[in-house]
């Protein structure tokens, strides 16, 4: 039956034209922590603006410097099934938003053949080339960002290629991918699909978007073999996850909003899923990327070392922005706006018989209404940034700062700036971090 099942699984990944038609290296990755934090986009900073679901090793951290660590060699544990693999990677969450506006953190699901996978977490694939095509393994330091959380619209997400949906009417569903959210109750869940570009300028393992050292081919795909551009001539593996949102319970077309729309919204205040985007650290230990692309592995690697889902399960980490994330919640985590598209709230009770929200709206939510009228944002939360309408007064002891072009944040006076030591439990070694 487990044989029947996986050339199923085979047979699907190749009509969807996804890793699957040649070799692949497939594999679970169980969930490592969840929170706001996000070590790309504002390296240092104790808080992010929106809440990711992260899995990989256990060197995570708030600052990810790669000229102060080599994670490969550095991370003792990995919620990886290929025991070498320290990498992190992570995505933005989704929730379910009631007729009455509360939110409650739609759960993940296990993929095929990683049901056991803690958290549901994510399944990871590396494809080592199409055509006969040799590529070049992502290097110590190497990270890199597909997609724009503030994307909300077809045309502008069109930048970025096979960055998907699946409405999983089975778990083997593979086709009729779109890029924007389903907009019908998804028998088995909503599976978000991320693949990243496929060719590296070969010099610089970062950019500032963290995204224009790498690039699509120049014409075809990655799968046709099509070539690199003369810019990025290096060719990469492709990068691509798979993440089941476990929506079978929100099922129900009662609990949706009365206007019929589809009722999940990301934790960077999207409805669209046009802001779809993944974030990716390297973590391999030594030369085993390399190596198991070399051998053009598929799904089994005997280069590679492994570990079972029940010992990935026992990497985890504690969370360091301590905050409710589960249960009823009157905002999104962060207090983020949501912004695009929505459908209208209220009118609907609680939504078909969901619970009145109980939790206190976090800190940042501006004080005696919205906008700028007498109102402060607490340490920590949004003051500004493109697009921003909120209020930008910070309160007391705290300035507004720009953290880069569409986020702005209340954080502590620079003559009031103490430090902070953090000494953070990560597994079986400790860290010691200075934040403001």
């Amino acid at each position: 039956m487990k044989v029947q099942q996986r050339n199923l699984l085979a047979a699907a990944l190749a009509l969807a034209g996804t890793p699957g038609a040649e070799a692949v290296l497939r594999f679970s990755c169980s969930e490592l922590v969840t929170e706001r934090l996000d070590p790309l986009v504002f390296p240092g900073v104790a808080q992010s603006p929106h809440l990711h679901q992260i899995v990989g090793g256990n060197m995570f951290n708030i600052t990810m410097d790669p000229t102060q660590h080599n994670i490969g060699e550095e991370a003792t544990c990995t919620t990886c099934t290929f025991s070498e693999d320290f990498s992190n990677y992570w995505t933005a969450t989704l929730f379910f938003r009631a007729r009455n506006g509360s939110f409650i953190r739609v759960p993940q699901r296990g993929n095929i053949d990683f049901e056991s996978a803690r958290g549901g977490g994510m399944t990871v694939y590396y494809a080592p080339g199409y055509q006969n095509q040799r590529v070049t393994a992502f290097q110590p330091g190497f990270r890199m960002i597909v997609g724009n959380p503030f994307y909300r619209t077809q045309a502008e997400a069109s930048k970025f290629r096979q960055l998907t949906f699946t409405c999983l009417d089975t778990l083997y569903t593979r086709t009729g991918e779109t890029t924007s959210m389903p907009t019908r109750p998804c028998r088995e869940g909503i599976m978000a699909n991320v693949r990243f570009p496929t060719c590296w300028d070969g010099v610089n393992l970062d950019s500032p978007d963290h995204a224009s050292h790498v690039a699509y081919p120049s014409s075809g795909t990655f799968e046709s073999g099509g070539p690199c551009p003369a810019s990025h001539p290096v060719r990469i593996p492709q990068l691509f996850y798979e993440v089941i949102w476990d929506t079978r319970q929100f099922n129900d077309r009662s609990l949706w909003p009365e206007d019929g729309s589809q009722p999940f919204v990301w934790s960077y205040g999207d409805y669209t899923g046009y802001g779809t985007h993944g974030d990716y650290v390297f973590g391999w230990k030594g030369d085993s990327l390399q190596r198991a692309m070399d051998a053009n592995c598929d799904v089994f690697c005997p280069q590679l070392r492994t570990q079972s889902i029940a010992q990935a399960n026992q990497c985890r980490q504690q969370q360091k922005v301590r905050e409710n994330i589960d249960g009823w919640l009157d905002s999104l985590p962060g207090n983020m706006e949501i912004t695009g598209p929505q459908p209208a709230v209220g009118g609907g009770g609680n939504g078909g018989g969901n619970p009145t929200p109980t939790q206190p709206s976090q800190p940042g939510t501006p004080t005696n209404g919205g906008g700028n009228s007498g109102c402060t944002v607490a340490r920590w939360g949004q003051c500004g940034g493109r697009g921003y309408t909120g209020c930008t007064r910070c309160a007391a002891g705290s300035t507004c700062r720009a953290q880069n072009e569409w986020y702005s944040q209340c954080l502590r006076d620079p003559g009031q700036l103490k430090q902070d030591t953090l000494w953070l439990c990560l597994s079986q070694h400790d860290h010691v971090m200075t934040v403001v």
